[in-house]
């Protein structure tokens, strides 16, 4: 955690009364930077409040995927802490599962299914070829859906 990051997590457990030692993660959504900020802002107006990422992202490293509870703080395209969220569902399940629903409360493009399903799997694939793995959309995916808890 860096300086800012840490003074971020003190002012939100400051506000709130939140006890816990450090937030589970600390992250952007998207890989770039125009696309954290962008999802950023989604979340800050309400509009987004899921995400998804391949199950693999979590295999042999020391992250475990969210649980219901887990609190992040979600940064800004550069790295900039500006909100916290809590994890309110998990599901892991191919991506072959996810419906219109999970869209929708992914919050992002025109919100339907067919714009989910099209857009994640162009971001698999961009990450498929960064980490040298074949993509399918049979891997099994972390549907996570979360509400905005703090945003000074």
């Amino acid at each position: 955690m860096t300086p800012q990051q840490a003074d971020f997590w003190r002012r939100f457990q400051d506000a709130t009364g939140d006890t816990s030692d450090k937030p589970f993660d600390i992250d952007q959504f998207g890989d770039s930077e125009a696309m954290g900020d962008e999802l950023l802002e989604l979340v800050l107006a309400g509009t987004k409040q899921a995400t998804c990422a391949l199950a693999r992202w979590y295999e042999g490293r020391e992250h475990r995927p969210p649980k219901v509870g887990d609190l992040s703080i979600i940064t800004d395209g550069r790295g900039k802490p500006r909100c916290v969220i809590r994890t309110t569902s998990v599901e892991i399940k191919p991506i072959t599962q996810a419906d219109a629903q999970f869209a929708w409360d992914e919050g992002e493009g025109d919100r339907s299914f067919e714009w989910w399903l099209r857009e994640h799997i162009k971001f698999w694939q961009r990450e498929a070829e960064r980490e040298g793995f074949v993509f399918s959309t049979d891997m099994d995916a972390v549907f996570e859906r979360f509400e905005l808890v703090w945003a000074p």
